[in-house]
């Protein structure tokens, strides 16, 4: 009888989750398996294999009282198994779901192992149960992003949206770079790995067959993939520039033949993490930029015609009253065209989380704010800077009851969401993969 397995990322149909998908259902080794990909809890039948695709350290805590039913929906010897970017810390998803093993790292080589009928204990780059404890194998090598099968796509995928796009195509693999509160460069390397135009382009042909209509690519940063212009002009040329998107792009990687492909290619807007207006918290946070490159980057894209949209980060641990300021100076300067803010994160994994368990100092997340009721400083700030970027752009948008309301609720769910993990990770993180041991 053929196997029956179903991938879940809860919420949306998350890229790594298809890549597994399309793995377990296209791989020709090994057994022959029956795979739903789904994005929803909610599901009929018993499998063999339950792999559940996780981007959030709050999916832990959301997923833990759905386990019990998930190990009935499981078949006898059947396995639960977790991945995603939690994975980068699998003693810290035992900690709060009870799966039989966590893939640690990327998952292709893990999945096709299991497919391919090895033991447990046979495979690396997996972490599992045993009797007295938690058994660790690392990974031992990377696996080949460029022959791997075509993600499995799902019928309603045209239905879906994120941030405009209804699907993120990875293009490649790695970040050169180091920030502290990216995880990034620990999960993927900091060497690229780009896949050929050729095998991206084979699946940009698939989704579009399948309904999809507006494609964003990534991969951390997106101008770091080695063919960038080309990539752009060949995707564009398949789905429609006004359909294309490359969104995520550092400062310091602006340039004129960059922003000439975003301007000619797609649908002209770039998203800079720009983080802070203060060079000691850029640096703090290890972002390698001076805030001359934020407004030099500004510049040039607005002599090109392409459209800016900003990130920031408040609340980051050391962010002194003057810091914040500077920061806020700098979105009214810069006049962006759309503007997103975060309290800053402690993920998993990362050199803040290790920081925030440490508690080297006081946290903004943590201290009172002495103007705003019931609100933490970092609270305060993210809000504070929200209401700023409405007026401080191309278009200000008017600040009415309704989105005052909006924003003090995103601000607030904000902060709690942030609390929570900071808690999390307060008894320690266990083991953590990082790929530079490879």
């Amino acid at each position: 009888m053929r196997k029956r397995a179903i991938v879940i990322s809860p919420g949306i149909y998350a890229y790594g989750a298809a890549v597994i998908a399309g793995i377990l259902e296209r791989c020709p080794v090994g057994d022959d398996i029956d795979v739903t990909l789904s994005k929803s809890l909610n599901f009929d039948g018993k499998f063999d294999y339950i792999f559940l695709s996780l981007s959030s350290t709050l999916h832990l805590l959301e997923l833990g009282d759905s386990m019990k039913e998930l190990k009935r929906k499981c078949k006898d010897g059947g396995m639960i198994v977790v991945g995603g970017p939690v994975s980068q810390c699998p003693e810290f998803v035992f900690r709060y779901l009870d799966c039989d093993a966590v893939v640690i790292g990327e998952g292709e080589i893990p999945v096709e192992m299991m497919k391919s009928g090895y033991e447990i204990e046979e495979i690396d780059g997996i972490a599992y149960k045993e009797t007295g404890g938690i058994v660790i194998n690392p990974p031992k090598q990377l696996p080949d992003i460029e022959h791997r099968t075509l993600p499995k796509i799902p019928e309603d995928i045209s239905e879906q949206d994120i941030r405009g796009a209804n699907v993120y195509i990875e293009t490649h693999r790695g970040c050169k770079f180091n920030c502290a509160f990216c995880q990034v460069s620990e999960f993927f390397g900091r060497g690229i790995r780009s896949r050929s135009i050729d095998n991206i382009v084979e699946e940009v042909v698939a989704f579009k067959k399948a309904g999809v209509k507006k494609i964003a690519i990534s991969g951390g940063t997106s101008s770091l993939y080695y063919k960038f212009r080309d990539l752009l002009e060949t995707v564009s040329s398949i789905i429609g520039k006004n359909n294309l998107s490359a969104p995520d792009i550092r400062v310091d990687t602006v340039n004129d033949e960059t922003l000439s492909a975003i301007r000619e290619y797609t649908m002209g807007w770039v998203f800079l993490g720009m983080e802070s207006g203060s060079d000691r918290m850029l640096k703090r946070m290890r972002k390698g930029i001076k805030v001359e490159e934020i407004t030099a980057a500004r510049e040039a894209a607005k002599q090109k015609g392409v459209k800016v949209a900003g990130s920031f980060i408040v609340g980051y641990p050391g962010e002194s009253e003057e810091d914040y300021e500077a920061t806020r100076e700098l979105v009214e300067d810069l006049y962006l065209d759309d503007c997103f803010i975060s309290i800053a994160e402690p993920i998993p994994g990362t050199e803040l989380a290790e920081e925030v368990i440490k508690g080297k100092e006081d946290n903004p997340r943590f201290t009172k704010s002495k103007k705003i009721r019931n609100m933490s400083v970092a609270e305060e700030r993210a809000l504070d800077l929200m209401l700023t970027s409405y007026v401080a752009r191309g278009n200000p948008l008017i600040l009415s009851d309704a989105l005052y309301e909006k924003t003090l609720n995103e601000v607030r769910k904000q902060g709690e969401d942030i609390r929570k993990v900071t808690q999390m990770i307060s008894g320690g993180l266990g083991y953590v993969y990082n790929c530079g041991s490879l």
